[in-house]
């Protein structure tokens, strides 16, 4: 078994953490970087972050949760945000693939000019539901590299997302997605079984 999959068997949902654990915020900021090469629709990367490491917050924040205690507890909280504007940024992504020689100029041309013409014209809902996929790869990524470290997390979609939008004033652009608790576990977390793949696949060989 390789290193990758013994992590992605190990990673589980942890809910019981140590909070006197302390994670340096150079490291989240690494680990995100690194869970940035998540892929994206059109490489727009419309996830934004707020990372939260204050006791005091993280305690306001559990009632926004829903009271989960992780939320407290943990090291600290990742909320993973969508902009539903992140295509205005393409001109900006595209010229530094030109720049870094990962393309050519004509091909940057032509990929702004598609952007420019199909991303606005898309529903508030369609664009929502492109971060919202998108910041699932992310957060995947974020939490097996997290693993990697010897951390634990747990993603949360249950809390108030109205009123955490609100506590943090996002722009109407902005819309909270998922919370990601991580830190050291205090115990272990619940084992779950999967259903077998064949009963959800329809294979065409």
């Amino acid at each position: 078994m390789s290193q990758l999959e013994q992590i992605v068997k190990e990673r589980k949902s942890v809910r019981s953490y140590d909070p006197e654990h302390k994670i340096d915020k150079d490291e989240i900021l690494e680990l995100l970087t690194l869970a940035s090469e998540a892929p994206s629709s059109s490489n727009l990367q419309p996830w934004r972050f707020i990372v939260i490491q204050n006791k005091e917050l993280q305690k306001e924040i559990r009632s926004i949760g829903f009271n989960q205690a992780q939320i407290e507890d943990s090291s600290a909280i990742v909320a993973i945000i969508g902009d539903i504007e992140a295509y205005k940024n393409v001109e900006k992504i595209y010229s530094l693939n030109v720049e870094k020689g990962y393309m050519d100029q004509s091909i940057a041309d032509r990929t702004i000019k598609q952007t420019l013409n199909a991303y606005p014209a898309m529903s508030k809902e369609a664009l929502m539901q492109i971060a919202a996929y998108d910041a699932g790869a992310i957060a995947m990524q974020f939490m097996l590299l997290a693993k990697d470290r010897g951390y634990d997390t747990i993603t949360m979609g249950g809390f108030d997302k109205d009123a955490f939008a609100e506590r943090f004033n996002l722009p109407e652009n902005h819309f909270p997605i998922t919370l990601i608790a991580v830190g050291k576990a205090l115990a272990p977390a619940f084992n779950t079984s999967r259903l077998p793949i064949d009963s959800l696949t329809t294979y065409y060989g």
